[in-house]
């Protein structure tokens, strides 16, 4: 594979920064790679401004900096040059832009230390995060029918879940409130309600043309991380929300 500077910036940041969809774009074709690369390392970036300091106000800034930029794309001005943006600006339209630009509001939460306001914020959380993401790429590859869209972000919503459950303990020792309830019975009833609603990996490819399937293999552990959850919910306090490497190579390949 050989791809221009920004990308390879680009697949590099996600290689460090995410390693789940790092293996899952590695396992995508090379086409499939160039939108999806830069997407998550949009991602990347967007998620790590709020860590990055602990003064709101600059935070704050770092995440307006990043809807400049979607509203530059979504607009059709001339976009900043940067190692993220200018391979991001090549592969969205406006309508993708402003998907992008809800994830970026959204993060703000991650600012400050108030728990969500209830069910329902956290559900919008995750839906205009993890979920959009999985959407825009979708968009991105060629699965642009709007009856995509709604499983689609259900396999989003449920990806995003399992992450979050797996930062809750980091989260908390950052004097974050990470969960509505944090009894371990409602966090496996939150766990078993969403692996329901999620699409298999069947649905997905029978559902979504070959093209743009990759945009979802990013979801190759998350019906199992949450069968953990779901069997033993006391595993989000422990840390323990984790496959081994032969499972995880498996669950890759099934989706590949």
């Amino acid at each position: 594979m050989s791809f221009e500077p920004d990308l390879t910036a680009c697949a590099a940041l996600v290689e460090k920064g995410d390693p789940d969809r790092f293996a899952a774009t590695m396992a995508s074709p090379v086409a499939a790679r160039r939108v999806l690369f830069p997407l998550y390392a949009f991602n990347i970036e967007v998620s790590r401004a709020p860590w990055v300091t602990q003064e709101p106000m600059i935070a704050e800034m770092r995440l307006q900096w990043w809807r400049d930029a979607l509203e530059e794309i979504a607009t059709g001005d001339t976009v900043r040059r940067h190692e993220v943006v200018t391979p991001l600006a090549a592969i969205l339209d406006a309508d993708g832009a402003r998907v992008l630009d809800r994830l970026v509001a959204a993060r703000r939460w991650d600012i400050y230390k108030e728990a969500f306001e209830g069910a329902a914020h956290f559900e919008s959380y995750l839906n205009d995060t993890a979920a959009g993401l999985m959407w825009v790429a979708t968009r991105a590859l060629g699965g642009t029918d709007a009856h995509f869209e709604t499983p689609v972000r259900k396999l989003g919503r449920a990806t995003g879940l399992a992450r979050f459950l797996q930062a809750v303990p980091a989260l908390e020792a950052q004097g974050r409130i990470p969960l509505v309830d944090g009894r371990a019975q409602a966090i496996g009833v939150l766990a078993e309600v969403t692996r329901g609603a999620c699409p298999s990996v069947r649905e997905i490819k029978t559902l979504l043309p070959a093209g743009a399937r990759p945009a979802c293999s990013e979801a190759f552990l998350t019906q199992d991380l949450l069968d953990l959850v779901v069997k033993r919910p006391q595993r989000v306090a422990e840390s323990a929300i984790t496959l081994n490497p032969l499972k995880r190579s498996y669950l890759l390949w099934k989706w590949s």
